[in-house]
């Protein structure tokens, strides 16, 4: 059975207590234990007469029944009296309930100042004076619960009851406040909505509701509210007739629209189902939450425009979710017929997989996959927010399009767009969309900018773009000319490597937009200019020497025309382009050129798989001193910063708790400690601290979240961007001062030998080959290191300080540096699978000793894995013995095995356990491995190793977790907290673990 909340010694104070939920109040408190101030002023509903009868009888059934209770007859409005009672009874004041009320219900047309101004002087400032009195006397003693009484007449509004709503909400931001100022001091401030049967609410609720709706169905969550033990603080309860629950405010999403462009009343009407609509929402808890948009917005910056086609705010440097595509030969060959290759000896590689040469992706064909990917996107029926125009207005302006290497033969490509650019035209807006390519390792293989025009989308007061031409051709003759004919049926082609727009190919559908017959794509048009440019400029016309293309659109091309493509050489690796249809004498390509490579740029190599070091760096994390320290010599190296700042900043940081002074204004930097007056004050966490140091927090979420509050200068903080520019080796040179250690880079140790399974004894033999070429490391090194793997176990040496030098199985007397690591984990580790640094901060890889040597292993990353390989396999053959000198598995661990025998011996000695626990648990040990069951269902109880099939509850611990539980270094729910006790089954037998205090 729970243990009854009690109220013992704790003086209440509850207004119009005379009748209604004000008695049911006054007699719950009673019944639990507290003095309670009955006050009732004995009036009318409707704030009429006086009379001490009420208040008189409470107080004698509260005596009748062993309690202690004092009446008290004042008004509210003299709150002083009332807490002046409690005082002068009792000698404190630890609750007050401000319930009284009164009614002046009527039709806001009908209604007089009167019946407005004694709403609001009984329930407000009656509210006030009693609070107010009572206040000081709590914040002295660090103690207080206050609960206002509010109305769902104020929360919603009801008919009649204009100034009775209007009080009852004040209430509800009375409380709000109350909650905030009071939290620090110990008082907690929370509001109920009640629905009761009372005199109260006789007006408007019919008389069989009012008799189910008993006043005690709401005084047993205000007896709560105002318990020592509740935390809740700044609630709003909604409660009667056997409900409880809490309100909390809901905001739509909204709309959002940055400062400095026009807000019309059309805006409103457009945009009206988003500012009410429900369909995403906030739940704000306090001011910083709901100001949160707002303040972004702010941040943001001005608006750069837009109008009902393009909005700039909303699109501008959006990212499209990231898209896959694949290719193989046969797209290539597809696409190079499609843009007019095969007709000669030049193209041919491009088309036939089977060249003597080797088969050759023609190099723009680049552009195809991305856009793929994006008209997929946009075909599935997803739009870039505030791009809100049809396929109708969009003309293909400019394309851009670079390749890092040449074109694999196939691949999966990977692709990340973002919108890059939006200019204002005037006449239309130009958007540029860039695109990245990666491929199958994650290599960045090429770019593409999709630049196009939206007609009838300018003039939005948006930045115009760069101005002047770029890539002109020159007056002068050509240095080469290529013409070539187009095929009539060429769209038809081009259009399967997947550009399939209507417009290419349905004549109706080109006479809608303009057209008299379907025209040529232009990216078709682009890749038979690529093309003639590397058939005449490139080394031996070999595509692999592209680099990049870059065009504008002027006109369109007719299947059937003759291209003629104009080139000037700029430089060898620059040329510059222009093309022209033949029949009409038009530009049809301007403003272009393409780049070269002076050697074929070749793919990165497939790193074969590294091990990292064995013991590689065994970094201290940064702490907040290495963080400021960085600060500090950020400041001092750019006097620059003190004009552009000129603001002193305070960082309070708790637990644990520090100050630091970031003065960027006098000039004397960072400085530990709170002695300068800052203009700016920023508190939080030195964990949230660190993670927004580190990127792991944002700011301005853990500021909207209450987690970060800054006073003083608030707008000061905008300045702190400075900071942005810290250089992380700042940090690691911070660290390094004070002994820690920055992160080493991982090393490739041995290689596994030839076995299809390597083990770890392959990884020390390859050591010891390398140890044996290169004996100068024991000079440079000189440390012994031991290497202690588990799960099997085994020892190893490797010996870097004597002759020259030795790796073998086995343990070191006097070992100057040790490291100890799962032997799986170890082989992840050598392998490239498992980063060091990792495994060091989760605890898998424990260094100790001279923990600063495990830095000089980092000579392992130059073994080359081939090199190990054959060596091993060399000494091998050698007959080399290197079987690891196991030690003794002692499964259970020596730890385990004592902890469960000592409590053996404890269930022995004190049986009654087992009625106190009454439980079958399960022990399953970790690092490592054992597992035990302890049995207290029993009348003896007993302890055995093995496990059961129907435990009650399993515990899951390791070793040395464990230790520290039963040592009393560590609680079960500390260590459940993070992560390192694991509870299946029943819960609530983790809350029986003290039977494990102190065994060993």
């Amino acid at each position: 059975m729970a243990k009854e909340l009690r109220f013992d010694d704790k003086v209440v104070i509850v207004t119009g207590a005379g009748n209604g939920l004000g008695k049911a109040h006054a007699l719950l408190f009673g019944a639990r234990g507290a003095k309670v101030v009955v006050n009732d002023l004995g009036g009318s509903m409707h704030g009429g007469g006086k009379s001490s009868k009420s208040a008189d009888e409470v107080v004698a059934a509260i005596k009748e029944a062993g309690g202690e209770a004092v009446a008290n007859y004042d008004s509210v409005e003299d709150g002083d009296k009332i807490v002046q009672t409690a005082l002068d009874t009792y000698g404190r004041i630890d609750v007050v309930v401000n319930n009284a009320g009164i009614l002046r219900d009527i039709s806001f047309h009908k209604m007089s100042v009167e019946d407005w101004d004694l709403i609001y002087r009984v329930h407000v400032n009656g509210s006030f004076r009693v609070t107010h009195a009572a206040w000081n006397h709590m914040r002295d003693q660090g103690y207080g619960r206050i609960v206002m009484t509010a109305s769902a007449a104020g929360i919603y509004g009801n008919f009649g009851q204009a100034n009775y709503a209007m009080a009852k909400l004040g209430l509800v931001g009375f409380s709000n406040t109350l909650a905030i100022e009071g939290a620090r001091k110990g008082i907690h401030v929370n509001t109920v909505a009640p629905l009761a049967g009372s005199r109260l609410t006789e007006t408007v609720l019919p008389p069989e509701l009012i008799d189910a709706l008993k006043p005690e169905y709401v005084s047993s969550l205000v007896a709560w509210l105002c318990h020592e033990s509740c935390e809740e603080n700044g609630g709003l309860f909604e409660v009667g007739g056997g409900f409880f629950g809490k309100l909390r405010w809901e905001r739509a999403a909204g709309l959002m629209m940055r400062l400095g462009r026009p807000m019309t009343v059309e805006d409103m009407k457009k945009n009206w189902d988003k500012i009410t609509g429900f369909e995403e929402t906030s739940h704000p808890t306090g001011i910083q939450q709901s100001m949160g948009p707002i303040m972004e917005n702010i941040q943001a910056g001005p608006s750069k425009g837009g109008n009902d086609l393009v909005d700039v705010d909303q699109a501008l440097g959006w990212e499209y979710p990231e898209m896959t595509t694949s290719y193989d030969e046969r797209d290539l060959a597809l696409y190079a017929l499609g843009v007019g290759a095969g007709g000669g000896d030049k193209d041919l590689q491009l088309v036939y997989e089977m060249h003597s040469d080797g088969f050759v992706g023609a190099p723009t064909f680049a552009v195809i996959p991305a856009m793929q990917a994006l008209i997929d996107w946009t075909t599935k029926g997803n739009t870039a927010p505030g791009l809100n125009y049809g396929i109708d207005r969009l003309l293909h302006g400019e394309q851009y399009t670079e390749l890092k290497r040449p074109l694999p033969r196939s691949g999966k490509l990977t692709h990340r767009a973002r919108i890059k650019e939006i200019w204002d035209k005037t006449k239309g807006a130009i958007i540029n969309t860039e695109s990245k390519t990666f491929d199958e390792a994650g290599e960045l293989l090429a770019i593409n900018n999709y630049i196009y025009f939206i007609r009838g989308a300018g003039d939005f007061g948006g930045d115009r773009g760069p101005s002047g031409e770029l890539n002109v051709a020159p007056d002068r003759k050509p240095d080469k000319v290529t013409e070539e004919s187009i095929a009539s049926d060429q769209a038809l082609l081009y259009r399967l490597s997947g550009d399939i727009n209507p417009l290419h190919i349905d004549p109706n559908f080109a006479k809608a937009f303009g057209f008299d017959r379907p025209i040529l794509h232009g990216l078709c048009t682009y890749g038979f200019a690529g093309r003639h440019v590397i058939n005449a400029f490139a080394k031996d016309a070999d595509p692999r020497f592209f680099k990049s293309i870059k065009v504008r659109f002027a006109k369109s091309v007719y299947p059937g025309d003759t291209l003629v493509t104009e080139m000037w050489k700029e430089s060898d690796t620059r040329i510059l382009f222009r093309c022209k249809v033949k029949e009409r004498d038009e530009v049809v390509i301007s403003n272009a050129a393409v780049e070269l490579y002076t050697e074929i740029p070749k793919p990165k190599p497939k790193a074969a798989p590294k091990a990292d070091a064995p013991a590689a760096a065994a970094p201290t994390e940064p702490i907040s001193a290495d963080i400021f320290t960085g600060i500090g010599k950020h400041i001092g190296a750019d006097a620059g910063l003190l004009k552009q700042v000129g603001k002193i900043f305070q960082f309070k940081l708790t637990s644990p708790a520090s100050v630091w002074t970031v003065d960027v204004k006098d000039g004397s930097g960072v400085t530990e400690g709170g002695k300068t007056k800052p203009d700016c004050t920023l508190e939080l966490t030195d964990a949230n601290f660190m993670a927004m140091c580190t990127g792991k927090a944002d700011p301005q979420k853990l500021y909207f979240s209450g987690d970060l509050k800054i006073s003083g200068d608030i707008m000061a903080s905008q300045k702190l961007t400075f900071l942005k520019k810290l250089d992380p080796q700042l940090v690691i040179d911070a660290m390094q001062a004070r002994g820690g250690s920055a992160p080493a880079a991982g090393g490739a140790a041995a290689a596994p030998a030839a076995s299809d399974e390597p083990q770890s004894s392959d990884v020390f033999l390859g050591i010891k080959a390398y140890v044996a070429d290169n004996p100068e490391l024991v000079d440079k090194v000189k440390t012994v290191y031991l290497f202690k793997l588990t799960d099997p176990n085994s020892s190893w040496t490797l010996d870097l300080a004597n002759d020259k030098g030795a790796v073998a199985p086995g343990a070191p007397e006097k070992p100057d540096c040790t490291l100890e690591i799962a032997d799986s984990d170890f082989m992840d580790m050598t392998s490239g699978k498992a980063d060091p640094q990792k495994l060091y901060f989760s605890g898998k890889l424990k260094v100790s000793g001279n923990i600063m040597a495990s830095q000089k292993l980092s000579f392992l990353q130059k073994i080359d894995p081939e090199w190990a390989r054959e060596a091993v396999m060399k000494l091998k053959a050698e007959g080399v013995d290197f079987t690891p000198q196991g030690e003794e598995d002692e499964g259970q661990g020596p730890q385990a095995a004592a902890i469960f025998a000592a409590l053996e011996k404890r269930i022995a000695d004190k049986p009654e356990l087992s009625k106190e626990v009454q439980a079958l648990i399960q022990f399953t040990i970790t690092d490592p491995a054992a597992s035990w069951v302890a049995d207290f269902k029993g009348d003896k109880g007993s302890v055995s190793k093995g496990t059961n099939d129907k435990p009650d509850t399993t515990f899951t611990i390791s070793d040395e977790d464990l230790v520290a539980l039963v040592t009393g270094e560590q609680s079960a729910e500390s260590l459940f907290q993070f992560g390192k006790l694991r509870v299946d089954g029943d819960v609530q037998v983790a809350h029986r673990l003290g039977f494990l205090n102190k065994l060993v």
